[in-house]
């Protein structure tokens, strides 16, 4: 059982990490992408603002990357472009600038440009004076962009702007090469770096999640010693009790107290008889044969029904032929007759189904009857040891919240699992056990 929990930890700590790590990085990523792209684009707009294509074709002395307005001010000038004030102006009389556009990042920047008349024909291409996009290229990129008639976006390596002047279009290119570079440099070590920490801490978990579950298992490894133990310790009165109450009933025949001695010891050896019971399913040492477990629950099946029969109820039932499980025949009894004798007594209606079925390499075990619907918080501990759903029951029948217990030790123990579920005003156990041949 703690085994299970361990892995359940582990998993749960592993899957917390990686879905923050993920989340994390997808953050980080995200935020960074688009502040590069809303940067580039600004940059790009003002590149676009700043355009002309008499500069271009006319070869004036333009600054690199800083291309002039196609309608300068009057009274601008060399000095306007490279950010300075004419004699007589001011700072404030400026053009509308960012920062950005006279930061490193603005000059740094790789600016493309091709110009096309209404005709398509080729006015003027600018390709920054770098050998990666040929005019060729530029050209050919700027009229696919032209065809597909949006405004913005983004192709290969490169984010554009489509401008329409009064007598061409410009379309702007900023170069991304570089930040993509970084961006993708970037993912790779934080990949790297955060598979890293994943592993450490995976490993890290394994050391905590050990040594938080080992005083655990102690724990429970004790509890079972000692249910083991005391069940043990306790047949022996039991049977010597009940063997000198059987006696004095001869000699002094039937009265009161004694049959309340007799009656409390029956009691008393029945819940030492499921202690037992529950301490061999937990038992780590059982024998293990091929069980004809199809054979076996229609025994158990038709031993019940005479039971069922005198509570009003009778036992549907739909068992397929020839499911073999490697087990211990004993408990696997157990385990059916425990869900039987559960279903009988609980049941608000007149029939009971059991069905076994082969799903996959699982032999399924079903049992169902009417009864009211099991609260959720409720459901969850039905398998514990001593719990009753209904509290106001209190050993009624000599029944002592062992019997899931028990069922629940016995699925575990041959690789398997027990459920509940409630619909319908319907209640049905289901055990699991893989076919082990």
């Amino acid at each position: 059982m703690f085994n299970r929990s361990r892995k359940k930890i582990i998993l749960s700590i592993m899957g917390s990490l990686i879905l923050l790590f993920a989340v994390t990085l997808s953050v980080i990523m995200f935020a960074s992408y688009r502040e590069i792209r809303q940067k580039n684009s600004e940059m790009l707009e003002r590149y676009v603002e700043l355009y002309s294509l008499e500069q271009q074709t006319g070869g004036g002395d333009v600054p690199e990357q800083a291309p002039q307005r196609d309608n300068p001010p009057p009274d601008g000038g060399p000095g306007d472009l490279q950010g300075q004030p004419p004699p007589d102006r001011g700072p404030d009389d400026l053009p509308d600038k960012r920062p950005s556009d006279r930061g490193p990042d603005y000059q740094l920047s790789t600016f493309y440009s091709v110009a096309l008349s209404e005709d398509d024909s080729v006015l003027a291409v600018d390709n920054g004076e770098k050998d990666l996009y040929s005019e060729e290229d530029l050209i050919r990129i700027a009229k696919d962009i032209l065809a597909e008639n949006k405004a913005s976006g983004r192709t290969d390596h490169l984010t554009y702007i489509v401008s329409s002047r009064s007598n061409y279009t410009l379309v702007a290119f900023i170069d991304n090469t570089v930040t993509d570079s970084s961006m993708n440099t970037l993912l790779h070590n934080i990949l790297i770096v955060g598979g890293a920490a994943i592993i450490a801490l995976f490993f890290l978990s394994l050391i905590i999640s050990n040594r938080i579950i080992r005083p655990l298992e102690e724990n429970d490894r004790k509890q079972k010693q000692f249910i083991s133990d005391a069940s043990h310790e306790l047949k022996t009165p039991v049977a010597v009790i009940g063997t000198n109450a059987e006696l004095l009933s001869r000699e002094i025949g039937e009265n009161e107290w004694l049959g309340n001695i007799r009656y409390e010891n029956e009691r008393m050896g029945e819940l030492v008889k499921q202690l037992l019971d529950l301490s061999r399913a937990e038992s780590k040492e059982m024998p293990m044969e091929p069980v004809d477990f199809s054979r076996l629950v229609t025994g158990e099946t038709l031993a019940f029904e005479t039971l069922a029969y005198d509570s009003g109820r009778m036992i549907q039932s739909d068992i397929e032929d020839g499911i073999v499980l490697t087990g211990n025949q004993m408990q696997l009894t157990q385990l059916v007759s425990i869900l039987l004798d559960n279903a009988i007594r609980h049941s608000t209606g007149e029939e009971i189904r059991i069905a076994l079925k082969r799903q996959g390499h699982q032999a399924v075990l079903s049992v169902v009857n009417d009864g009211s619907e099991i609260p959720r918080e409720k459901q969850e501990h039905l398998f514990d040891r001593f719990y009753r759903a209904d509290e106001a029951r209190n050993s009624e029948g000599q029944h002592y919240g062992l019997g899931l217990s028990i069922a629940k030790a016995v699925a575990e123990k041959h690789g398997g699992s027990i459920g509940v579920s409630c619909r319908d005003g319907k209640v049905q156990f289901t055990a699991s056990i893989p076919e082990k041949k």
